[in-house]
C-alpha cells in the first residue's frame, strides 16, 4: 500500500470500460446507500486493484471480482483506504486474469453539506423546508458518491439506476428508459450514456418543475428549478436552445445526447458544473426574473449557459488527458461563450466587453506568484487552485489572440477537425496545436508554446525614431522588474488610420519596421486582441491622448491604452500624473466597457491615494466626480424609452461610483428612492438596475447611531427569495465605513442566511477591521473549508488591499503557522500584492507637485 501514498496517477493495470451503479438515497437521514459494477480490463498481472475512494463505508464482504472468461470469483485477503490519498487498495491472494472482468462493491455513505459529491442542497416547497439530493463531482469528488477511477483519462460508460420516493423528481445525464413503482419507491431506470469521464456523472432528486423545449434537429431541452419559478426558466431556455444549434454548426458535429437538462441549485459552490446532459446551476446564474433581475443579471445568464453548453463539446466529448490541461476545458468554453453571445446578441458589443475578461487574466499573471496555462498538478490537493484567472480568461485570451492570427475561417474548420479526431477521447494541448497547424500551415505549436508552457507575458515598449519604428519585448511584472520570459508575439498596429494595418510576428527581443508614413498617431496591438501590453514614448502617448479626446479610436483601444498605461503606473514605468492626465481626456466617454474599466481604476487610485497623501484625496474626488459627471447627465436615474442593454448596465455602474466617491445629489436622490421601495416593492423609482447603486449609497451613510439603512437591507435580503437580489445586497453591505457595522456584517455573512459570498466587497475603511476578524476568526473559517466555503476567497479578499511593508510582513507571520496547501498559492499571491501596493504608494509619495495638478484638472 505504501506504494500508492502521495502519487499523482492511479496505476493503469486495471482499466475501467462500463459502471453499473445503483444510488439510494435518503433525504430524510441524508445518507444514501449504493452499489457499483464495474466492467474492468485488466491488462497487465497483478494481484492489486487500486481505485479512487472518499467519504464512503465499503460494506464487508461486499467486494469481489468476477472473470467474465472464466465466470471465477476472486474475493480480496486485504481491502485498505489511504484516507489521505482517498484510494483504495484491494489486494488478492492471487494474481488476477487478464481481460475483462467485473468488480463488484456495496457501499454507503451521507449526503454531506460540503457542496461536493453527493450533498444535500435544502428549499423550500408548501412553506415547508424539504432536502434534495445533488451531485458535484468536478474536479474529483465523484469518489465520494461510488469508488471510481476518478480521473478524466479513465473514460467508461455509465448505467444507472436510482431508488427514490415515488413522488419526488429524478433526473441524471440520460433519458429515462424504464420506471417500476413500488408503494412509496420508485425505481428508475436511465439509458445507458456514451463514454465519459468521471466528473461529468450528474445526479439530482427532488422537487421541480420545468420549461421545454426542441432544437431544430430534436433534442429535448429543458430547464429545471423550484416550483413556482419556471417563468425564470424561459430565458435559459431560448439561450440553450439557440447555443445547441449554433455549437453543432460551428464545431460541424451534432451534441451527442437525446437530451440537455439544466438545473437551478439553491445551494451551489460555483456558477454552474457542465455535466454531460445534466448541467447544474446556482440559482443566480440560470433564472432571470423580470421584476428582480437587472440587465446585468441577464447577460451573466447569458454568458454562462452558452459557456456551460460549449463544455458539451469541448469538455464533454473531447475531454483533457489530466488536470495540467485544464485550460483546454475552461479557457476554450470561455472564448466560445462570447463567440456564441456575440451572435446570440449583437447589441450587447460582447468581444469588447471580452476585454474585461482578458484584463482578469493580465492583472493575475503580471505577479511573479503566477503559473503558466499548463501546470503540472502531481497530487489531487492542487487542482482546485487552477480553476483561477489563468485557466479561464488567459487561456480564452490567448485563444483569441491565436483565432485573429490565423483567422476566423480557418480556425473554425481546424477546430471542427480536432473535435472530430478526438471525439470521445481524450486530448492533450498538443493535440489541439497539431490540428490548427495542419490546418493553417502555420508554425503553432512554435508560437503558442511560447504562452501555454512559461508564467507572465511581455510589455512591448515602442519608440519612433528616423521613420523607424521601434519594438522592444520584456515581460511585464507589477514588481516593476523585468523577468526573463520571451514569447512569440503577433503585433498589429495602424497608422493614423484603422485602412493602414501591419502585422508581423517579434520572435526576437526587439525588432524595426520602417514607417512610409508615421501619421497622426500610432496604435500598437489592434483591438487589443494580443496577451500583452504596450508602452509608448511620451511622443506617440500624447498623439494617442490628442485621438482619444478626439474620437478617433475604437472602444476597444480606447480600453486598451486605458488599462495598459494603469498597469504601468501601478508598476511604476508610469507617473500617477501621467495616469490622471491621459484619463481626463476620457471626460466625454460613453462606452459602457470603456468606463466600467475607468471607474474600476479609479476606485483602485483613490484608494492607494488614501495612502500615499491622505490630504489628496478630497481633489481626486473631486477630479473623478468631474470624470464621470457627462455619462451620469446622459443616462440619468430613469431608463429612457428605447435604450440600449449596454447603457442599462453602465447606469447602476457610474450611480454607484458617484456614490462612492460621495457626490452629495447622488447620495440624496438614492435614498430617496430607497426609502420610495421600502414602501413599496414595486415602485419604478428603484428598477432592479440601479438597486445595487442606491444600496451602496445608503450603506455610505450608515453609523453605529444611524442603522436603520442597514437594517432595512437586511430586511429586504430576509424577505426576497431571489438569489440575484441577495448578491446585490451582499455586494452593498459592506461598503459601510463603520467598523462595528462591518463586524455584523462578517459576523452575517458566516451565518446559515448566506449561501455565497460572491460579489461581496470591502471599503478601504474597513480593510484593518476585517483583518482583524479573519484573524480571530481563523481556526473556524479554515475547518469550515470542509463545508464548502472557499477559505482562499477570505485570503485574497481581506490581505489585498492593504499598502504597507509592515502589513504584508504581519500577514506572513500570521500564516506562517496556519497555511495550507490549498491556499498556498493565493497567500503568496495576495502577499505579493500588497507588496505591489506598497511600492507603488512610495513612488507616489515622491511625485512632485501631483496635489496641484489634481486640483488644475478639476
Amino acid at each position: 500500500m505504501e506504494q500508492f501514498k502521495g502519487q499523482p496517477r492511479l496505476p493503469k493495470f486495471a482499466w475501467p470500460k462500463r459502471y453499473d451503479i445503483r444510488l439510494k438515497p435518503d433525504l430524510a437521514a441524508c445518507k444514501f446507500a449504493g452499489s457499483v459494477a464495474v466492467d474492468l480490463d485488466v491488462v497487465g498481472e497483478t494481484k492489486l486493484i487500486v481505485l479512487n475512494v472518499a467519504d464512503l463505508s465499503i460494506q464487508d464482504g461486499t467486494v469481489s471480482f468476477t472473470s467474465k472468461a472464466s465466470s471465477e470469483v476472486f474475493e480480496p485477503c486485504k481491502v485498505d483506504l489511504v484516507k489521505e490519498d482517498e484510494i483504495l487498495v484491494l489486494e488478492f491472494p492471487e494474481t488476477l486474469p487478464t481481460g475483462i472482468g467485473v468488480l463488484a462493491i456495496d457501499f454507503y455513505g451521507i449526503l454531506n453539506d460540503k457542496m461536493k459529491g453527493f450533498y444535500r442542497s435544502t428549499y423550500e416547497h408548501n412553506g415547508e423546508k424539504k432536502n434534495m439530493a445533488v451531485t458535484q463531482f468536478e474536479p474529483v469528488d465523484a469518489r465520494r458518491c461510488f469508488p471510481c477511477w476518478d480521473e478524466p483519462a479513465c473514460k467508461a460508460t455509465f448505467k444507472i439506476t436510482l431508488d427514490v420516493p415515488s413522488d419526488l423528481v429524478a433526473l441524471s445525464n440520460m433519458p429515462i428508459v424504464d420506471e417500476k413503482v413500488q408503494g412509496h419507491v420508485k425505481t428508475i431506470f436511465y439509458q445507458e450514456s456514451p463514454i465519459m469521464s468521471t466528473y461529468l456523472v450528474a445526479v439530482v432528486v427532488g422537487f421541480f418543475d420545468y420549461v421545454e423545449d426542441h432544437t431544430s434537429d430534436g433534442v429535448k431541452v429543458r430547464v429545471y428549478c423550484q416550483v413556482g419559478k419556471k417563468n425564470q426558466g424561459k430565458f435559459a431556455l431560448r439561450v440553450a436552445v439557440k447555443t445547441l444549434e449554433l455549437c453543432r454548426k460551428y464545431f460541424a458535429v451534432p451534441y451527442s445526447l437525446p437530451k440537455l437538462d439544466m438545473i437551478a441549485i439553491p445551494d451551489f459552490a460555483a456558477d454552474a458544473m457542465e455535466n454531460y446532459g445534466l448541467v447544474t446551476y446556482s440559482e443566480m446564474a440560470l433564472l432571470y426574473d423580470e421584476q428582480h433581475s437587472a440587465a446585468s443579471d441577464k447577460q451573466r445568464v447569458a454568458t454562462i449557459v452558452t459557456h456551460e453548453l460549449a463544455h458539451q463539446w469541448f469538455g464533454n466529448l473531447v475531454t483533457m488527458e489530466w488536470w495540467t490541461h485544464l485550460w483546454l476545458n475552461e479557457g476554450f468554453a470561455t472564448w466560445v461563450s462570447y463567440l456564441a453571445t456575440d451572435c446570440l446578441f449583437p447589441e450587447w458589443k460582447t468581444w469588447t466587453q471580452f476585454l474585461q475578461e482578458s484584463t482578469e487574466g493580465l492583472r493575475l499573471d503580471e505577479l511573479a506568484v503566477s503559473h503558466p496555462i499548463e501546470v503540472e498538478i502531481n497530487h489531487a490537493s492542487e487542482i482546485n487552485e487552477i480553476f483561477d484567472p489563468i485557466s479561464y480568461q488567459k487561456g480564452a485570451s490567448v485563444i483569441r489572440m491565436l483565432q485573429t492570427y490565423l483567422g476566423a475561417e480557418c480556425f473554425q474548420r481546424s477546430l471542427a477537425s480536432y473535435i472530430k479526431r478526438h471525439a470521445c477521447a481524450n486530448a492533450k494541448t498538443e493535440d489541439l496545436w497539431a490540428a490548427l497547424e495542419e490546418g493553417s500551415g502555420e508554425p503553432v505549436n512554435k508560437l503558442m508554446n511560447s504562452w501555454t508552457k512559461q508564467k507572465g507575458y511581455p510589455v512591448v515598449s515602442i519608440k519612433l525614431k528616423d521613420d523607424k519604428l521601434e519594438f522592444e519585448q520584456s515581460q511585464f511584472l507589477l514588481s516593476g522588474s523585468h523577468g526573463d520570459g520571451q514569447w512569440i508575439v503577433p503585433i498589429t498596429f495602424c497608422c493614423g488610420s484603422y485602412d493602414a494595418r501591419q502585422s508581423f510576428l517579434l520572435e526576437t527581443k526587439s525588432a524595426s519596421i520602417d514607417l512610409e508614413e508615421s501619421g497622426a498617431w500610432i496604435k500598437v496591438n489592434v483591438d487589443q486582441t494580443g496577451f500583452y501590453r504596450v508602452k509608448y514614448d511620451k511622443d506617440l502617448q500624447d498623439k494617442l491622448r490628442y485621438a482619444i479626446e478626439n474620437k478617433m479610436l475604437s472602444a476597444t483601444d480606447r480600453f486598451g491604452i486605458l488599462d495598459d498605461s494603469f498597469a504601468l503606473c501601478m508598476a511604476r514605468q508610469q507617473s500617477l500624473t501621467s495616469l490622471l492626465t491621459l484619463m481626463a481626456a476620457y471626460r466625454e466617454e460613453l462606452d459602457y466597457t470603456v468606463l466600467s474599466n475607468l471607474i474600476s481604476i479609479s476606485y483602485k487610485i483613490a484608494r492607494i491615494s488614501k495612502d500615499a497623501t491622505p490630504e489628496l484625496m478630497d481633489y481626486i474626488k473631486e477630479f473623478f466626480v468631474g470624470l464621470f459627471q457627462y455619462s451620469a447627465e446622459n443616462l440619468g436615474w430613469d431608463a429612457k424609452e428605447g435604450e440600449s442593454h449596454l447603457e442599462a448596465m453602465l447606469r447602476e455602474q457610474i450611480l454607484s461610483a458617484l456614490a462612492e466617491f460621495g457626490n452629495e445629489p447622488t447620495l440624496k436622490e438614492a435614498s430617496r428612492r430607497f426609502h420610495a421601495f421600502l414602501d413599496d416593492r414595486s415602485t419604478p423609482l428603484l428598477p432592479p438596475d440601479i438597486r445595487r447603486a442606491a444600496y451602496m449609497a445608503v450603506m455610505q451613510t450608515v453609523n453605529a447611531s444611524n442603522r436603520s439603512g442597514f437594517e432595512s437591507l437586511l430586511r429586504v435580503y430576509r424577505e426576497t427569495d431571489s438569489s440575484q437580489e441577495k448578491t446585490r445586497i451582499l455586494g452593498s453591505l459592506a461598503s459601510c465605513p463603520d467598523p462595528n457595522i462591518i463586524l455584523e456584517v462578517l459576523d452575517f455573512i458566516l451565518s446559515p442566511e448566506v449561501c455565497t459570498v460572491s460579489g461581496f466587497a470591502v471599503c478601504w475603511e474597513g480593510r484593518e477591521t476585517v483583518w482583524n476578524w479573519l484573524k480571530e476568526n481563523w481556526e473556524y473559517i479554515s475547518k469550515a473549508q470542509d463545508s464548502g466555503l472557499r477559505i482562499e476567497w477570505f485570503v485574497s479578499t481581506f490581505v489585498t488591499p492593504f499598502a504597507s511593508f509592515e502589513k504584508a510582513k504581519e500577514v506572513e507571520d500570521f500564516f506562517a503557522t496556519r497555511s495550507k496547501p490549498s491556499i498556498a498559492r493565493t497567500l503568496k499571491q495576495s502577499i505579493e500584492q500588497v507588496n505591489v501596493n506598497a511600492h507603488w504608494v512610495q513612488s507616489i509619495q515622491n511625485e512632485e507637485h501631483l496635489a496641484e495638478v489634481v486640483k488644475e484638472m478639476t
